[in-house]
């Protein structure tokens, strides 16, 4: 293993046990299919989880449900670390609904699919 996943998990496990104050690492295009991926958080709480971009508005996901797992295309990996695993997400109902998808590193893979119910377990795995 090397130093730098070392250290990152070492990281990861620091914020585990912190209770995750800083969220989930990842990128986002919202909608889904739609634009460009955007750097930021997923932070969970007692509203529920939503999406904070570095830069903008953060995205409430309530009712939020992951759809899918899937890696990131040829294209995708350009933009995003080809590593990584894209979640799609559905959220609210109705006319306030839309679609997200977030790309996170598969060790996160986990948490952030605790953290959006997931729609069924048939598709998601991780």
């Amino acid at each position: 293993m090397t130093d730098f996943l070392r250290r990152t998990l070492r990281k990861r496990s620091e914020r585990i046990a912190a209770g995750t104050p800083d969220g989930i690492p990842c990128m986002a295009r919202h909608p889904a299919g739609a634009g460009r991926w955007s750097v930021g958080r997923v932070l969970t709480g007692p509203g529920g989880a939503r999406w904070e971009p570095r830069r903008g508005e953060p995205v409430p996901l309530p009712g939020g449900r992951a759809t899918g797992v899937r890696p990131p295309s040829v294209k995708e990996g350009i933009s995003i670390n080809p590593g990584s695993r894209i979640v799609a997400c559905a959220y609210g109902s109705g006319e306030p609904g839309g679609t997200i998808e977030i790309a996170v590193m598969p060790f996160d893979l986990r948490e952030l699919l605790d953290a959006v119910p997931q729609a069924g377990q048939d598709n998601l795995a991780p």
